[in-house]
C-alpha cells in the first residue's frame, strides 16, 4: 500500500508540539502518581497503558444493568452543561414517531421527491439459503481505504483480500480519476493472483447513497463521508467503472450487482441466520436497510412475481434535513454541521456516527474549559484544533473502570494537557458518556422503528461499523433501549456481522446468479 502525505508549516508544529508533550509526560507521571494515586511508574507505551477495549465476544454479551455505564457523578455545573445531550424516554418516542413518518414519505411515489430520507429499493429480494458456492470478486469502497476481495463460498467461507489507499486529492478530484484509481487497484488485485482468464462475478459495494434502477444500475444521489468527486452525482457507478475498467482494456469481469454496505451486512448475517431483516451500520457513518413488503413500496417499479418482498436502503442519515430533528439538536449539532462539508445535511448521522463523536465531544470539553470548569480553565494548542480529540478516544475513555482513569490521562497528554486532576478525567468520561449514550439511543430509536414496521415474532439485526464494534457499551446501550421502544411481544437480537461489504457483496452476487439461471 502506498501512503501519501503532505505537510505544511503549521502540522510540522503541531507534530513538534506532540512531541514535547511526549517528552514531558515522563514528568508529570512521576508527580502526578506519586502525589495523586501513589501508583508505580510503568515503563509501556501509550497504547500499551490503555485498557484493552471489549472483545468481538464482549460486545455480543447483553448486560442489562445499563445504568452503570454513568460512573462516577461529574461537578453539578459539568452535568448542567451536558443535560442537553441527555434524552428523555418522550424525546425518543418522539424521534421514532417522526421517523416512521418520514419512512413513509420516502417509500411514497408522490412524496419520495422531497423526502430527505430516499428509501431507496435496492432490487434484492431474495435472502441466502446458506448454499451458495463458487467464487467471486468484490470491490469495497465506502471510505478512506478501497478494497478487492477474492471469496471462495461453500460449507464455509474464505477471504483473500487487499486494501488499497484513497489519496485525498482523489476524494475530491474528478470522477474519472476515482473510477480509474478502482480500476487500477482491481487490475493489480487480479493479476497479482493470476486471474486474467477467468471470468469471475463481481459484487460492487458502494457505501454512498444511491438510487438504485436495476441490481447493476444505481446513480449516486449525493456524496458523503468527505468525497467530493465532480461530475459522479447523477451517473451510474456502473457504467463509471465499466467506462474505466475498458481504459484500461485488460480486465474481465461480470459486475452481478451493485448495493450499499447495509444491504451487504444484511446478507452476511443472512447467509446463517435466517431470521435476519435488517441491516445497521455504525461507522464512520450510519445507514440501515431493511426487508419491507412491496405493497408498501409505491416507489417499485419491477415485477411483481414472488417473493413479494425488497430490501429498502434506507439512507436514513438524511433524517431531519428537513428541521424535524430541531427539537433534539443542539448547539454542538449546529456547529458541527455549519463546519462540515455537507451543511444541512445528513443531521440524524452527524449526532450518531464516528465521523462526529469525537468533535462533540472536544467541542464540549472546549465550552467547560472556557467556562474554567475543567483543567483550571486551560485549555491547549491541540485540544483547540478541530478534530483533535478521535472518536476511538471516547471508547478507550469509556473502557476504564469505575475511579480509574488510566486511558484518560494518556489521552489528556497526547492533547497537551498534562496536569488533569481525577476531577477533571471524571468530567471528561462524562462528557464522553453522554455523546455515546446519546448516538447509541438515537441508533435504537431507529431500529425499533424498522423492528415495528416488519411486525415479525423474531427479527435478527445484522451490525457492523466501528463505533459498534468498538465502543465497550454500545451493544449494550442499543439492546436497552430498542427493548422499550418496540411492541409488546416482539422479540431481536443484534447480530454483529462478518465483513458485511466484502463477503456480503459476493453473496448478492452469488444469490443473483443463482435467480438468472
Amino acid at each position: 500500500m502506498e501512503i501519501v502525505a503532505a505537510a505544511d508549516s503549521d502540522e510540522r508544529g503541531l507534530t513538534l508540539l506532540r512531541v514535547v508533550s511526549q517528552l514531558q509526560r515522563v514528568i508529570v507521571y512521576l508527580h502526578s502518581f506519586a502525589c495523586d494515586r501513589g501508583h508505580l511508574w510503568s515503563t509501556q507505551s501509550a497504547d500499551a497503558r490503555r485498557t484493552p477495549i471489549m472483545s468481538d465476544e464482549q460486545i455480543c454479551k447483553k448486560d442489562d444493568d445499563v445504568s452503570r455505564y454513568f460512573t462516577s457523578p461529574p461537578a453539578p455545573l459539568v452535568k448542567e452543561i451536558c443535560e442537553e445531550l441527555i434524552l428523555s424516554q418522550e424525546n425518543l418516542k418522539e424521534v421514532c414517531d417522526v421517523l416512521h413518518e418520514e419512512l413513509n414519505k420516502g417509500l411514497g411515489k408522490d412524496t419520495n421527491p422531497e423526502a430527505p430520507i430516499k428509501c431507496f429499493p435496492t432490487y434484492v429480494r431474495e435472502l441466502p439459503n446458506g448454499k451458495e458456492k463458487g467464487r467471486f470478486l468484490a470491490l469495497d469502497l465506502g471510505g478512506t481505504n478501497f478494497r478487492v476481495l477474492l471469496i471462495q463460498l461453500g460449507e464455509e467461507c474464505s477471504m483473500d483480500s487487499r486494501i488499497y489507499a484513497v489519496p485525498q486529492p482523489i476524494m475530491v478530484g474528478s470522477g474519472d480519476g476515482l473510477f480509474d484509481h478502482i480500476a487500477d487497484c482491481l487490475a493489480s488485485f487480479i493479476k497479482e493472483r493470476d486471474l486474467g482468464e477467468e471470468l469471475l462475478p463481481l459484487g460492487f459495494t458502494f457505501s454512498f447513497p444511491c438510487k438504485q434502477e436495476g441490481l447493476t444500475k444505481a446513480r449516486l444521489a449525493r456524496w458523503t463521508k468527505g468525497f467530493k468527486c465532480a461530475g459522479v452525482e447523477g451517473r451510474d457507478v456502473v457504467e463509471l467503472l465499466k467506462a474505466a475498467i475498458a481504459r484500461r482494456g485488460d480486465v474481465k469481469i461480470k459486475i452481478c450487482a451493485v448495493l450499499n454496505d447495509t444491504t451487504g451486512t444484511l446478507m452476511s448475517c443472512a447467509w446463517k441466520n435466517h431470521n435476519c431483516r435488517i441491516g445497521l451500520i455504525v461507522g464512520t457513518g450510519t445507514n440501515a436497510c431493511y426487508m419491507e413488503k412491496l405493497e408498501k413500496v409505491e416507489l417499485w417499479d419491477g415485477e411483481l412475481d414472488e417473493p413479494h418482498q425488497v430490501i429498502i436502503n434506507t439512507e436514513w442519515g438524511a433524517f431531519g434535513d428537513n428541521g424535524c430533528l430541531d427539537f433534539i439538536r443542539t448547539e454542538y449539532d449546529n456547529n458541527i454541521d455549519r463546519e462540515s462539508i455537507n451543511p444541512g445535511r445528513q443531521l440524524y448521522e452527524k449526532m450518531i456516527s464516528g465521523m462526529y463523536m469525537g468533535e462533540i465531544a472536544r467541542q464540549v470539553i472546549i465550552r467547560l474549559v472556557a467556562e474554567g470548569l475543567l483543567f483550571g480553565g486551560q485549555s491547549s494548542e491541540i485540544l483547540e484544533e478541530k478534530g483533535s480529540f478521535f472518536t476511538k478516544y471516547i471508547s478507550e475513555i469509556e473502557s476504564d473502570k469505575d475511579g480509574d482513569y488510566n486511558n484518560c490521562r494518556v489521552i489528556l497528554e497526547e492533547l497537551g494537557l498534562n496536569s488533569a486532576t481525577d476531577t477533571d478525567c471524571a468530567n471528561v468520561r462524562h462528557v464522553c458518556e453522554c455523546v455515546s449514550r446519546r448516538a447509541a439511543y438515537l441508533a435504537a430509536s431507529g431500529v425499533a422503528v424498522l423492528l415495528n414496521r416488519i411486525q415479525e415474532e423474531s427479527v435478527t439485526v445484522a451490525v457492523d461499523g466501528s463505533v459498534y464494534r468498538f465502543h465497550p457499551h454500545f451493544h449494550n446501550l442499543m439492546t436497552e433501549q430498542i427493548s422499550q421502544l418496540i411492541k409488546p411481544g416482539m422479540k431481536f437480537s443484534l447480530m454483529l456481522s462478518e465483513d458485511g461489504s466484502g463477503r456480503g457483496a459476493a453473496l448478492v452476487a452469488a444469490v443473483a446468479s443463482r435467480s438468472s439461471r
